[in-house]
């Protein structure tokens, strides 16, 4: 695996634009200077051993050399190998309600997008956890696997949309239940499951399957996402909103109640996404309650350096370019190989 030790050195790259300006800068003060001597088919004859290109290669060599240079302060390294680390953490599954109604706008900017900013700050609190990521409508999808990489986690996260899950309805029952099977066969580990949604259009029985969820060692905690007052759902790519059979538009609502319901049969807590800095606080609270155990995750270890060879590409490129005579060698001025 590849990876910058000091990856800020590469911010130095934005030289690069300004020296090649300067350059051709130089080169065009030059070339006015030199046609107030005379014409340039005359100039020429006079200037035989003048080179056209030779000082644009010298450039170029220099600017390759200096490239060089700000890859090898940055620390390129390679990791040998993949081992096994214990770190001490839990276990925590995150189900996304991707219903229709999570488009409606009574949070700002919607509830969807409310969503990922409460979950994408909770993963940033994440250290040594271990995190897998589901979507549910009527049906639930496993979209991430359980892992330790936060950073595929924030990946996955941003592509969840509205949708995504062909049929309609909001099973939080079946995400409980699928989460459950996500899990490690680990005993000793605290587990947990985050269900985020608006708890509206509940097709199964989640208040059961949360007390199930308990009595196996697992906590269900629920995020709430809208407002009890509620909101008309808009459709994508049009000013109008959904409406039912009847033609009215569907005004989608929390059902608070039943949110409060499912988390306090799960023996977690009920969180409302009004403010994601409070939500994310409150979420991390109630985390960190739970015990740590030990968990294992592959990692890339002993990364070896590998500015060397960069500085001695570096270095042989300046020699060639010191070598490399702006004038044309009067010896073989002559010579034309073309």
């Amino acid at each position: 695996m590849f990876r910058f030790a000091r990856p800020e050195y590469l911010y130095l790259l934005l030289l690069i634009p300004v020296l090649i300006g300067f350059f051709y800068y130089s080169l065009i003060i030059k070339n006015k200077r030199l046609r107030k001597l005379g014409e340039k088919s005359l100039l020429k004859k006079l200037m035989l051993t003048t080179s056209h290109w030779r000082p644009r290669v010298k450039f170029y060599m220099v600017l390759a050399s200096i490239i060089l240079c700000i890859f090898a302060l940055a620390g390129p390294q390679f990791g040998t190998k993949l081992e096994k680390v214990k770190r001490q953490g839990i276990e925590m599954m995150v189900a996304v309600d991707v219903s229709n109604s999570m488009l409606a706008q009574d949070v700002s900017p919607d509830r969807m997008s409310r969503a990922k900013q409460v979950l994408s700050r909770l993963i940033d609190n994440l250290q040594d956890d271990k995190v897998g990521l589901l979507v549910f409508a009527g049906d639930a999808y496993v979209q991430m696997p359980m892992t330790t990489d936060v950073g595929s986690a924030k990946m996955f996260l941003s592509n969840i949309n509205p949708g995504m899950v062909p049929v309609q309805g909001t099973a939080i029952g079946s995400a409980i239940r699928m989460s459950m099977g996500l899990f490690s066969s680990q005993e000793n580990i605290s587990k947990s499951i985050i269900i985020i949604t608006d708890g509206e259009n509940h097709e199964d029985d989640a208040i059961a399957t949360a007390k199930m969820a308990l009595e196996n060692g697992v906590t269900v905690n629920v995020l709430g996402l809208g407002t009890p007052q509620g909101s008309p759902i808009p459709i994508n790519g049009t000013n109008s909103f959904r409406k039912d059979s009847e033609g009215n538009v569907v005004v989608t609502k929390l059902n608070e109640q039943m949110c409060q319901e499912i988390a306090q049969a799960g023996g977690g807590v009920y969180v409302r996404a009004d403010i994601a800095g409070t939500a994310v606080r409150l979420l991390s609270k109630e985390l960190n309650k739970l015990d740590k155990a030990d968990i294992e995750a592959e990692v890339y270890t002993n990364y070896n350096e590998q500015y060397a060879p960069l500085l001695w590409l570096s270095l042989i490129l300046l020699l060639v370019e010191a070598c490399l005579l702006e004038r044309k060698n009067p010896l073989f001025k002559n010579v034309k190989l073309f």
